[in-house]
């Protein structure tokens, strides 16, 4: 019994079955066609251009007066901004924004909430 166990673990490793994933590789789908919900609305603004569609990216203060303040955008009635009052400073300003209400920074800009279309 021993030596017929023994003969098919040899057997088997006679065979020497090895596979490459060449041969068994397929293209891989679009992950636009497997993606849904928000996730898919983000890569088909991607693919038309627009590498920040959630408005993420840190935007340069202008000039910030009242009459002329910075515009945020954003889809949602409220906004958390943060504000770098000085360059050298090593913490943020964090401030709420709402839709028609300027705000003024500690540091004396100003912001407004200016709607954008959700993606």
């Amino acid at each position: 019994m021993a030596s017929l166990c023994g003969r098919l673990m040899l057997n088997a490793a006679k065979r020497n079955i090895t596979y490459t994933p060449v041969r068994f590789c397929k293209m891989m789908n679009d992950p636009i066609e497997h993606a849904t919900g928000l996730e898919k609305r983000e890569l088909l603004a991607h693919r038309a251009g627009d590498t920040d569609p959630f408005d993420m990216r840190v935007f340069k203060r202008g000039p910030g007066t009242k009459e002329n303040p910075n515009m945020i955008p954003s889809a949602f009635e409220s906004r958390l901004v943060g504000c770098v009052c000085e360059e050298d400073q090593t913490y943020i300003q964090w401030m709420w924004l709402h839709q028609g209400h300027p705000k003024r920074c500690e540091c004396g800009h100003w912001f407004k909430l200016v709607e954008k279309a959700p993606i």
